[in-house]
């Protein structure tokens, strides 16, 4: 593996002139942990797309979550169900992502978990030249029809280390999420964040 070190400017450059080749209506997808903060990224590359003319819109995984009921079932810190069912991705792909190729009416937001209960969020008509950024946790290995993804790569020892004590669980569901999908071999791009301060493009895989 090689490694580019990379300013935030660089990343953000690098990605818009990557999304602005993608074609009319791009959907890109930034996978990271919500400790390497996916939907950070994807705001940062908003301003600089509309002032390439294009509108943007971000949709947040987390906001087409399962219902407390079924991503609980097995109980609040269940690694198994994090990955296998807390993320309602036949709704992404029904609500966001084919209708965004389509170019017909997307839903913002499905579901709001804090409050366990429907977002209450009308469709909006997807813009002709639009750029729809999705970002979250465990995208990767789900089928979601997008044009581009990236990676937020981070060792299992760093997320350790980030994650608060009573999150480590998480550790199990990142274990089984390398060793079933390898989010850095299937990513188109890969950043490497271990050190936030000191990210890292990476070159060769």
């Amino acid at each position: 593996m090689r490694v580019e070190p990379v300013s935030p400017a660089q990343i953000r450059d690098r990605l818009v002139d990557r999304v602005l080749g993608l074609g009319q209506r791009p959907r890109v997808l930034v996978d990271g942990w919500a400790v390497t903060r996916p939907e950070l990224l994807a705001a940062d590359l908003v301003e600089p797309l509309r002032a390439a003319g294009r509108e943007v819109a971000v949709v947040l995984a987390a906001d087409f979550l399962r219902p407390a009921s079924v991503r609980w079932e097995f109980g609040r810190d269940d690694p198994d169900a994090l990955l296998d069912i807390a993320l309602d991705s036949g709704a992404l792909i029904r609500e966001v992502l084919d209708p965004w190729e389509a170019g017909t009416a997307y839903l913002p937001a499905l579901w709001d978990a804090h409050q366990d209960r429907s977002a209450r969020r009308r469709t909006e008509p997807v813009p002709e030249r639009g750029v729809l950024l999705l970002a979250g946790e465990l995208l990767l290995g789900r089928w979601l029809p997008v044009d581009l993804s990236v990676h937020l790569a981070l060792r299992p020892d760093m997320l350790a280390r980030r994650l608060p004590a009573q999150e480590r669980w998480r550790l199990a569901t990142d274990a089984r999420y390398r060793e079933e999908v390898d989010p850095e071999a299937v990513a188109d791009l890969v950043l490497r964040v271990d050190h936030a301060d000191r990210p890292g493009w990476v070159t060769q895989r």
